[in-house]
């Protein structure tokens, strides 16, 4: 770092040239992360199937251990995982483990004009809960001024199938009747969804049981998420 300026206890006062090259620089670095981003995402979790552990093998090795694998930093895979998420796991699988997608059935990226359903299946193996949430393709943070970012199985009047599902829309338009298992979002951009497992148990891990991919639905006569 003090090769470009940074040094402890002195100011840092670039040049014009050297605050081009710096912002060029990250400009470079990002472009690359980005390019990167989607092969996070192969392969998936599930055999034919969008929802992938977000994250790299060599980084899942290295973080539990506080990257002190004397043969392994894999720095590449961690600058990509804190692109997007602050995540460090010392025990994933125990009390906590997670899914993400950024396309849907199809292969499309989610868009934010048109809306989808997540149909969770009965009985989904956690002991404590799980949520949905929805975040900003382009940012990675959460979608601004929105009434929610997210359902889970603990959301307040949350509709559950006869079957014991649940259908989860996520889109711009409120679905009718089902306005509790809505997760809006804006049209305008592109969106990615995390699924978070709290207390995961064995089917999830044997994959008995599976989580399906997210379907566009097509949009009804008044314009509106299909119910």
């Amino acid at each position: 770092m003090k090769s470009i300026g940074i040094e402890k206890g002195k100011p840092l006062s670039p040049d014009a040239q050297t605050r081009e090259t710096l912002s060029a620089s990250a400009r470079e670095a990002h472009a690359l992360l980005e390019s990167r981003y989607e092969s996070v995402f192969t392969p998936s979790y599930f055999d034919n199937n969008r929802w992938a552990l977000p994250a790299f093998p060599d980084y899942l090795k290295a973080a539990p251990t506080g990257y002190t694998l004397p043969d392994s930093y894999p720095i590449d895979s961690r600058g990509l995982v804190f692109s997007f998420a602050f995540f460090t796991p010392k025990r994933l699988g125990e009390g906590q483990f997670y899914l993400m997608t950024v396309k849907d059935r199809d292969g499309r990226n989610f868009n934010d004009a048109s809306n989808y359903r997540l149909k969770v299946p009965a009985d989904a193996h956690v002991r404590q809960y799980w949520s949905a949430t929805v975040y900003d393709r382009a940012t990675h943070a959460l979608i601004r001024d929105l009434p929610r970012s997210g359902r889970g199985s603990q959301s307040p009047g949350l509709q559950k199938n006869i079957d014991g599902s649940v259908d989860i829309y996520l889109g711009s338009d409120e679905p009718r009747g089902k306005e509790t298992n809505w997760v809006p979002t804006r049209a305008g951009g592109e969106f990615e969804i995390l699924f978070r497992f709290y207390g995961p148990t064995k089917p999830l891990f044997d994959k008995s049981w599976k989580l399906p991919d997210v379907e566009k639905l097509e949009p009804s006569a008044g314009g509106r998420a299909l119910q």
